[in-house]
């Protein structure tokens, strides 16, 4: 009994040691201390690059979308423009109709044509005993730095 008691102690002992000699045998080496901080910064260096490509994405998509609604709002203002040249040209009391060459057309106060102007330009040519018009509009529709620019063109056949 005696030496199983001692064996056993002999087996703790030996099991320690291995354990102490194991964790020496795993020591870094003088050079490769701080590896761990060269990673970390390098990691934080990738993050912040992937962080700014992402704000600038971000920032390129709110440009587009406001020159899409300017460009928009300066569609239907140049659309709004030749139909009231057309209106001009063709008034529904029947009266003969004026194509001025270059003229202005002021836009309706309202929200979705705030900030927009409109040049009309008709031109008028024959073909055979008929009269042709051909009606020019073109609105510019500008907010700080965003400056939008649409054109619609229209024919018309009069008598």
């Amino acid at each position: 009994m005696f030496l199983n008691s001692q064996r056993r102690s002999i087996g703790r002992n030996s099991a320690s040691r291995s354990s102490l000699s194991r964790s020496k045998s795993y020591a870094l080496p003088e050079r490769q201390r701080g590896s761990a901080l060269i990673i970390g910064v390098f990691v934080i260096t990738v993050m912040f690059l992937l962080a700014s490509a992402l704000i600038n994405i971000v920032e390129d998509g709110d440009v587009g979308l406001t020159q899409e609604v300017w460009g928009t709002r300066a569609f239907a203002a140049a659309n709004s423009g030749a139909d009231a040249a057309l209106a001009q040209l063709f008034p529904l009391n029947g009266d003969v109709g004026v194509c001025s060459a270059n003229s202005a057309w002021a836009p309706p106060d309202v929200v979705g044509f705030h900030a927009c102007s409109v040049t009309l330009q008709c031109t008028r040519y024959f073909v055979g005993s008929f009269s042709q018009y051909h009606i020019k509009s073109q609105a510019v529709c500008e907010s700080g730095d965003t400056r939008v620019s649409r054109q619609v063109e229209v024919e018309a056949r009069g008598n």
